[in-house]
């Protein structure tokens, strides 16, 4: 009786053990193997064009219900606010701020923040806060720009600010790659619509990057400028085709877009298909941009670089700073991003910032991590990522919201038995803010002034050939291209192609489905150790190996060659640089405006040096102690608010967070004089509140990372303080005679506190020890 297709029982039965049987299994899992792969590539292609027959496309993997319709306002965009309805068991807290999504336009649908219960989307939701998306359709509006989508996501935010009232905090505004730095723009246009801005993979500084590394930045000068981006959207008849942005991403990486990606299926194809199946949704599910847009976002941003230097404007006249976003900004980006490298994501602060003074003076307060090894779409979408770095974000935003103004790294630890205080942690991690310099950025960012001399005539450079191509060669593509030839060209791009090939409308594919269901009932895997087996492992990590080395030599030539002709001096004197022997991108420069308002608020700040009471105080003991650890730790703050939840009286998130900016100020300007106030501000509570106050504050300082020597010495001067002002506040008849030594209590801390205050961090002065009086504590 004949076995059925796929089967290999036959084969067992006549054909008895011997030498040859490790290559006849190894044969048979080859042929099934390669039945179930072109099985794959058939469901691919009917996934694909199921996926963009849709209205509104995206792979969000949790329900949702529509909210609000960018078709409909005034500038119309293809963008519209969805509300993320929680699983069944999940209890949205309407108190929490609210956490919006916005998903990358970059060549791709929406919904990658959302792809998986384990993503951005999931942790915000299962944390029980209210979670919004902002998504996209695949076809922009007629006339639809840059700055009207900025307005659109202005409009978004707006509407769920206004859903939520009771909500304790501005939204939380998630940017992914391309919408980070759009979010950035909509923020420097509407700082006060925005709490948290957390950005992950995003660009914003285009030139930066590290030689032999990041060769994507050299693309623009390798073509001459961006005269074929326009020339591109000619061909689509006044659109860019996003498939183009994709190859550019797959082009990065050859090794793993002609090989590793298909043989792990293949090699995997029982497990992986699912995996595989759900990510080419998403890869697949190619957008379109108008061609002002691409046009802009090209010119200004990767070729003109002009987001981290305040240069462009809006079209009724707001520059946009990122300097004026007054909210946190969380930066989270990877080494091994090699689409967006860390000196993008951070280069635009030692782009607008000289010193650590100018951060603070903006108010601005900027968190970063940088990742050792995820690529760049595991920033969003890795489900270990999700678990530690994005959770512990969620779970400590509203800590981020009250940090003082500066910058800080985000530094995750694993819990152990021996953290103290673990309960005090969320999740499985602790999180510690540790403060850092300007310094520590430009360490990470590495400016070459020569490279940007070479960016720079790129830029002049290809405004030159931009301009010639409109003039000479523009016309006359848009004569030829007419509205079929631009759908014929649209259909025929090689990624669509490789999608629509293969599916069930291709008679090549009709007999697959059924063999690939006799294959998988007779499915034989082979034997890890089959020597046949373990050849080909052998052979294919032979191919990435030299595809690797091709992708190095490439990488190597094209930035040799951009560097040669780019940093000749006759193309820099062709671009006019010659004559200028300056920096080409000469530091933004603080407003008169600004500078008088920095004034205004010291002056402000001096004056309310002796308002307040005993709140005031406790922040400034905190500020002053921690200053000294170097950074915050997050079970401190848990601590403050475990301690403010048990208040009768519950002071609002933003309020607190105003006053923590206050006290941070005052300590930044005049850490003496805001110091020696403080018996002042004591004066106003009972004996029995400071020492009560004296003793939860400890606990705080103490309950995350072991104290310093430094911070003890600052810690025993704020014991002090404290102290002496519960003592004169009890009065006379209280005193016990054992603290007869403390009988003239100052006004003022003493001569040693005072020194201790004026000393920077871990430079505290040496004194004699105290003698042992209720006043030393």
């Amino acid at each position: 009786m004949a076995s059925p297709p796929g089967s290999n029982a036959s084969l067992d039965e006549f054909i008895p053990p011997g030498p040859w049987t490790p290559a006849l299994d190894y044969a048979i899992d080859a042929w099934q193997r390669s039945v179930l792969y072109a099985d794959v590539m058939r469901q691919r292609g009917n996934q694909y064009q199921e996926h963009m027959a849709k209205k509104a496309p995206n792979v969000l993997s949790m329900r949702y219900e529509f909210v609000d319709d960018g078709r409909k306002l005034p500038r119309p965009v293809n963008y519209g606010l969805t509300r993320i309805i929680p699983p069944d068991d999940v209890q949205t807290d309407t108190r929490k701020r609210p956490f919006i999504i916005v998903d990358p336009r970059a060549g791709h649908g929406p919904g990658i923040g959302g792809f998986k219960p384990e993503s951005e989307i999931g942790v915000a939701v299962r944390a029980g806060h209210p979670c919004y998306f902002i998504g996209f359709l695949p076809e922009p509006m007629p006339g639809q720009t840059v700055e009207d989508v900025m307005r659109a996501e202005a409009h978004f935010i707006e509407k769920v600010i206004a859903l939520h009232p009771e909500a304790e905090g501005k939204p939380v505004v998630i940017g992914n790659c391309q919408a980070g730095w759009q979010i950035m723009m909509t923020a420097a246009m509407r700082p006060e619509l925005f709490g948290p801005i957390i950005l992950a993979g995003a660009p914003l500084s285009y030139w930066a990057g590290w030689r032999g590394m990041n060769p994507m930045r050299y693309f623009g000068g390798l073509v001459g400028g961006s005269w074929l981006t326009a020339f591109t959207s000619d061909l689509d008849g006044g659109k860019f085709d996003g498939a183009w942005l994709v190859q550019n991403f797959e082009n990065l990486n050859p090794a793993n877009t002609l090989w590793s990606k298909q043989y792990n299926l293949y090699s995997k194809v029982d497990t992986e298909a699912e995996r595989y199946l759900g990510f080419e949704k998403w890869w697949g599910g190619h957008v379109f941009l108008n061609r002002e847009e691409i046009q802009y976002i090209v010119d200004n941003l990767f070729i003109g670089n002009k987001l981290s230097s305040a240069e462009l404007v809006t079209s009724d006249g707001i520059r946009l700073d990122l300097r004026n976003v007054k909210s946190p900004i969380i930066v989270f980006c990877s080494k091994g991003d090699n689409i967006t490298p860390p000196p993008q994501a951070l280069g635009w602060i030692t782009d607008l910032y000289q010193d650590d003074n100018e951060v603070r003076a903006h108010g601005q307060t900027i968190v970063y991590a940088v990742h050792e090894s995820i690529g760049h779409l595991g920033i969003f979408v890795s489900g270990s990522v999700a678990r530690k770095e994005h959770q512990e974000f969620t779970g400590n935003i509203d800590m981020i919201d009250v940090l003082p103004p500066g910058i800080y790294e985000a530094e995750i630890s694993e819990k152990t038995p021996d953290t103290p205080n673990a309960d005090l942690a969320y999740g499985d991690y602790v999180l510690h803010f540790g403060r850092r310099r300007l310094d520590d950025v430009r360490k990470i960012v590495q400016q070459i002034p020569e490279d940007d001399r070479r960016f720079a005539a790129v830029k002049r450079i290809g405004k030159i050939n931009l301009g010639l191509y409109r003039t000479f060669v523009q016309p006359w593509v848009r004569q030829a291209v007419t509205p079929p030839v631009a759908e014929f060209m649209q259909r025929a791009h090689p990624l669509r192609l490789s999608y629509e090939m293969f599916s069930d409308r291709s008679p090549l594919a009709a007999p697959l489905k059924p063999l690939a269901q006799e294959v998988r009932k007779h499915r034989k895997p082979v034997a890890k150790d089959n020597p046949f087996q373990v050849a080909e492992q052998i052979a294919a990590n032979t191919i990435e190996s030299n595809l690797e080395i091709w992708t190095k030599l490439r990488d190597d030539l094209l930035e040799n060659v951009f560097m040669t002709v780019y940093g000749s001096p006759l193309v820099q004197d062709w671009a006019g640089l010659g004559a200028n022997l300056g920096p080409v991108r000469k530091h933004p420069g603080i407003s008169p405006e600004h500078r008088e308002f920095m004034l205004r608020r010291a002056q402000e700040l001096r004056g309310l040096m002796e308002t307040g009471g005993l709140r005031e105080a406790c922040l400034r003991m905190l500020i002053y102690v921690s200053d000294a650890l170097g950074g915050l730790d997050e079970r401190s703050f848990k601590l403050i608010r475990k301690m403010r939840a048990e208040k009768d009286k519950v002071v609002a998130l933003q309020e607190f967070k105003d006053v923590v900016r206050d006290q941070a100020l005052m300590m930044m300007l005049d850490a003496p004089s805001a110091i020696a106030a403080m018996p002042v501000l004591l004066s106003r509570a009972t004996p029995a509140d400071i020492r009560t106050a004296l003793e939860d504050m400890t606990q705080v300082v103490m309950a995350g990372i072991p104290l310093t020597d430094a911070a003890q010495q600052r810690l025993a001067v704020m014991r002090e303080i404290f102290t002496r002002a519960a003592d004169k506040a009890e009065g006379p008849r209280r005193r016990a005679p054992a603290k007869t030594a403390a009988k003239t209590v100052a006004k003022s801390p003493s001569k040693a506190a005072r020194k201790t205050a004026a000393a920077p961090a871990g430079k505290t002065p040496r004194k004699r020890a105290p003698r042992k009086t209720a006043a030393a504590g």
